[in-house]
């Protein structure tokens, strides 16, 4: 493990770019910055860089996205350095992988860890921001890129007696470095998502008792991951520059190639042979690489999701469980689709029971264990697998100021309000690559597309003499009024995290870019070819009256 860099308050002066984050975003954009000889700086709330890969250590925490597909693309000799062992990388890898990079480019002193930020302040006599942590240090900046994530502020339902639980309680998002011990304990796990459906199978065989808290079931299908060939790692190197090229231009961020076929072009035993292929098939290639209208077309869809519910009457023993298990009231591709390992077969062991929170609810959380309609039940420790505020919660939790003390948090109290999901008028210098409105697909490929932009942004602007750049509130409409109205070319449902349904109060609104990755370049191209004209740029006050 790293040692944290400490510094004295002296050495917090004033430089050109404070990125917040440590994740794949962050340290991308410390990078970029830094390369393009700009003072830098970066604060991070943990001990260790790798965002959601440091905190999400729980058991069987892994990549859906290709592990190769997911890291960086900005050096060849990076990329022929890291080997991952696996197409789906696990956690202790990747956080493994994030440290190497930053270590291998330098950037560590950069970073000050233990610097959780709780206020951001616009000055507009200086034209610079003040970023105050935690421990009470102040941080001045000409710019900010809060590189906080769309998946980094765990979500926990209020559920009465939460707090009175006298066993353990741990949250996917911010699981304990110290492994915990399942080991003939009575566990209780709340939540089936993403990171719920890779910890069933891991603790199975650990626990006395685990006792499955489903909500909402989704279409989860095998991730089938394997370790990575000899001959597939000598692919992998000698193919970068191609590798690269795709993964840069890729609707998805991933390689994978889009079928160019509507499913009702196949007869049915084409289309039975075509399911069975995907069911055995990585990942994301089951949404990436199924006929391209799978999600559109009814009868296809239907057809998929059919299919997918025989699969889960064949592996689930009993046949209350896999009914439980069988999605009800969407289809294939209405929520986001989670991949695992294993799951299905869990509920076949004596020690795991699933709890359809639709049938039986939870009143309350006690001392010892969780009461339901049906009666109360002891445990050691609950998992909460409940999810996170989605897009723009980490944003609305750094107690951003813009222009004349303006409120990040009031400004987006109806939802947010973006230009190409990297900034908002009334924050000058102010910018936020990865967070709401961006593309849809896999994270880094999406924001690395703006996080080149900012900087192109920062470039142009210091090439000019500028200090102050902020975009106008007309650019901000147009961008968040297409997002809006493109709704329908998404087929995410309004009521999933995506929207940010799971979050009670908060209002339901588009928080990805259903537009796509190709719109987004599309617009990024035309602003850099163009001269930026969605933006002002001025000298600071200051620095005019000088």
């Amino acid at each position: 493990m790293h040692e944290t860099m400490t510094t004295s308050p002296s050495d917090r002066g004033l430089v050109d770019v404070l990125v917040i984050g440590a994740g794949v975003t962050g340290i991308y954009q410390l990078y970029r910055a830094r390369e393009a000889g700009f003072t830098v700086r970066l604060l991070e709330a943990g001990s260790g860089v790798g965002g959601t890969w440091y905190w999400n250590r729980y058991p069987e925490a892994r990549l859906d996205s290709e592990s190769y597909t997911y890291g960086y693309l900005f050096s060849k000799e990076l990329w022929e350095e890291c080997e991952w062992s696996e197409h789906f990388a696990g956690q202790p890898e990747i956080e493994r992988y994030f440290n190497y990079v930053v270590d291998r480019f330098d950037l560590r002193r950069h970073i000050e860890f233990g610097s959780k930020v709780n206020a951001a302040v616009w000055d507009e006599n200086t034209g610079t921001w003040t970023v105050r942590d935690e421990n009470g240090v102040e941080h001045r900046a000409r710019h900010v890129v809060a590189a906080t994530g769309i998946l980094s502020v765990p979500f926990i339902p209020d559920i009465p007696g939460r707090d009175e639980f006298r066993g353990e309680q741990h949250h996917t998002g911010r699981w304990p470095k110290t492994p915990v011990d399942f080991t003939g304990k009575r566990v209780a796990q709340i939540g089936t998502g993403s990171s719920g459906v890779q910890i069933v199978p891991a603790i199975a065989d650990q626990v006395a008792r685990l006792s499955v808290y489903q909500k909402v079931a989704d279409w989860l299908t095998p991730l089938n991951n394997r370790p990575i060939t000899p001959e597939e790692q000598a692919g992998l190197k000698v193919g970068f520059e191609s590798i690269r090229d795709t993964l840069s231009t890729s609707p998805s961020g991933f390689l994978h190639e889009i079928v160019m076929r509507s499913g009702l072009e196949d007869s049915p035993e084409q289309r039975r042979e075509f399911y069975e292929a995907k069911w055995n098939s990585p990942g994301f290639t089951k949404l990436s690489e199924h006929y391209y209208d799978m999600t559109t077309n009814p009868t296809v869809n239907e057809e998929w999701c059919a299919f997918i519910a025989e699969k889960i009457r064949s592996i689930v023993k009993d046949p209350e469980t896999a009914e439980k298990l069988i999605p009800k009231g969407h289809g294939y591709g209405g929520r986001r689709p989670p991949f695992g390992t294993g799951y299905y077969e869990a509920y076949n062991k004596p020690t795991v029971q699933l709890v359809d929170l639709n049938e039986t609810p939870i009143l309350r959380i006690t001392e010892t264990g969780i009461e339901t309609s049906e009666g109360h039940q002891e445990f050691d420790i609950i998992i909460w697998a409940t999810g996170y505020d989605f897009g723009t919660g980490a944003l609305n939790r750094l107690g951003v100021r813009g222009r004349r003390g303006l409120e990040l948090k009031k400004h987006w109290a109806d939802g947010p309000s973006t230009y190409l999901g990297v900034t908002t008028a009334g924050f000058p210098n102010f910018y936020f690559p990865g967070g709401p409105h961006g593309a849809l697909g896999n994270n880094p490929r999406y924001s690395g597309d703006q996080g080149d932009y900012v900087m192109d942004l920062l470039v142009h602007a210091r090439d000019r003499g500028h200090d102050v750049v902020e975009v106008t509130p007309a650019a901000e409409q147009e961008w968040t009024d297409l997002v809006n109205d493109s709704a329908g070319q998404s087929s995410f449902l309004e009521s999933s995290y995506f929207y940010g349904a799971n979050i009670p109060g908060k209002p339901v609104k588009q928080l990805l870019n259903p537009t796509g990755r190709w719109k987004l370049q599309e617009l990024i191209r035309e602003s850099k070819d163009t001269g930026f004209p969605a933006f002002t740029f001025s000298k600071a006050p200051e620095k005019t009256e000088a």
